[in-house]
């Protein structure tokens, strides 16, 4: 049973093994993605605040997901190349991943278990946003049409 996010692993957009314990005493911003989503331009808004904040102590993870109308449909190549040129992401990408169902990334078990939405626990489009304290604690979930300039008080609140 995992007791913290810090349990967790996920693989890099390119390629590589990530160890959540490596996020310990940060902020995480964690993203569910999509290139082709109406929310896709939040990418821009998600990397300022990476870039104001990562100093400080922040990190923003995205990770690309195809489960709500297709709108992930390209390889990691195609999604890594689109958020560096379509909106200069320089956050940590991750390899395509499922946020709901039978396959879903235990990452995303893991957040819905902590914190579930009015409409229950699992995902229901791109850009939902999870925030994590220091300490690993699921703060806050936040809704796809929650621009990250919006979540940027809370965050500062944790820094």
């Amino acid at each position: 049973m995992m007791k913290s996010v810090y349990d967790l692993t996920a693989k890099a957009l390119n390629g590589g093994q990530i160890n959540f314990e490596d996020y310990k005493d940060k902020v995480l911003l964690i993203v569910n993605t999509a290139s082709e989503c109406g929310f896709t331009p939040q990418y821009e808004g998600l990397e300022v605040l990476n870039k104001n904040h990562k100093s400080e102590g922040l990190e923003v993870l995205g990770f690309p997901c195809d489960q709500f109308g297709g709108q992930e449909p390209g390889s990691e190549q195609e999604i890594a190349s689109g958020c560096v040129m379509n909106y200069g992401v320089t956050f940590q990408m991750f390899s395509k991943i499922e946020v709901n169902g039978k396959h879903e990334h235990p990452l995303f078990s893991f957040l819905k278990s902590k914190k579930g939405s009015f409409l229950g626990k699992s995902i229901k489009w791109n850009f939902t946003k999870f925030l994590v304290d220091k300490k690993g604690k699921v703060v806050k979930r936040y809704a796809p049409t929650t621009t990250p300039e919006k979540i940027e008080n809370d965050i500062k609140a944790l820094l």
